[in-house]
């Protein structure tokens, strides 16, 4: 297993599984005072929503993004603002690499539409497909996976479930899936016992598809258990839910499994904190799900974080002012985001909102 990494503070001290060193928590004031709620259209629908909001804070090494879907509470949501003030406040660390190779991301669109949105993403030699997708059936997703691989006959393909599935439904999806040829499948079943157990059928009826956990390591009170499963041949680590690039660097060294990093739909502010991670990763195996910014409609810079010829070179990224303007929220959502704000603020703090 590798090292773990040092705590830059103390080189002589390993990170810790759980809090990763970084500047203060900076003050609410300072947070609202650079803070700017956007709304950008989506190109297609994705996780259900035509509209990314998210809550972009300008800190005095550049700038982070607060973007937890409005589903998710606030002890939860505390981990993506930890990673937004890594950003912000402390930067992120020395990287190993400075081109990223990314995958294409195909929603759950009708097959039909499949060159549609890959064109959106330039050469790529990996495409991330969403399957499972409530209120469609396997036969949208087999038409959907044969229509990536008509228009890109030698590209990986991996699915992505998002626990979409029992076990059962996965083993039968993947068995049948695996006609095209898959990379691996991401979260085919919600939880770690049922990841452990597609894994162990597919063996044993000989289906060569690698298990992927995605929300079974960014969910879990710890993130480990999948490794000590045994449920997953590699994991998914996204910056913003898991607190910040060097918490995820962490829990990738203490996994000692192959890691893929991906998005949360961010915007390239958001981004630039993923490619930050696979930046610093002592091995990077996978191409990453970073090229998502091409499934919106907008973005807060003029120079997005997209792919040119299957990767994304690593940049800073600054906000244009007329696009956080032209973007900006409704007075009512950014009240709700703002409020937000102050209330998972005091969550990280460790105290209670006034």
């Amino acid at each position: 297993m590798p090292a773990l990494p040092l705590d830059p503070r103390n080189p002589a001290h390993p990170l810790d599984p759980v809090t990763p060193p970084a500047a203060a928590l900076p003050g609410l004031d300072e947070l609202l005072a650079g803070a700017h709620v956007v709304s950008l259209p989506m190109r297609v629908k994705f996780r259900g929503i035509l509209q990314r909001e998210a809550l972009l804070l300008r800190g005095p090494l550049g700038w982070g993004e607060f973007g937890p879907f409005p589903e998710y509470e606030d002890a939860e949501a505390s981990r993506w603002l930890a990673a937004a003030v890594e950003a912000g406040w402390s930067g992120f660390p020395a990287p190993l690499r400075d081109s990223i190779p990314v995958n294409a991301t195909v929603p759950a669109v009708p097959a039909d539409r499949v060159p549609e949105v890959l064109a959106r993403f330039g050469r790529v030699d990996a495409v991330k497909v969403k399957v499972a997708e409530r209120g469609q059936s396997l036969n949208d997703d087999a038409a959907r996976v044969a229509a990536v691989r008509e228009v890109l006959p030698d590209a990986a393909i991996r699915v992505d479930a998002n626990g979409g599935w029992d076990v059962a439904e996965a083993v039968t999806a993947l068995t049948r899936l695996a006609a095209v040829g898959l990379e691996y499948a991401e979260q085919p079943a919600p939880d770690i016992a049922g990841l452990a157990e597609v894994r162990r059928q597919l063996r044993a009826s000989g289906v060569p598809v690698l298990i992927a956990a995605d929300e079974s390591v960014r969910k879990e009170d710890d993130p480990l258990k999948v490794a000590r499963a045994g449920a997953a041949d590699l994991i998914v680590v996204k910056t913003a839910p898991l607190g910040g690039v060097r918490r995820a660097l962490n829990i990738v060294a203490q996994a000692g499994l192959p890691a893929v990093v991906s998005s949360a739909l961010d915007t390239s502010v958001g981004i630039r904190a993923g490619l930050a991670l696979a930046a610093a990763l002592p091995e990077l195996p996978y191409a990453c799900g970073l090229g998502t910014v091409s499934l919106l409609a907008a973005d807060v810079t003029q120079d997005s974080l997209v792919p040119d010829d299957g990767a994304i070179a690593l940049r800073d990224v600054r906000p244009a002012p007329e696009l956080l303007a032209e973007h900006a929220a409704s007075p009512e959502r950014r009240h709700w985001w703002l409020d937000r704000l102050r209330r998972v603020h005091a969550v990280l703090a460790g105290s209670s909102a006034p």
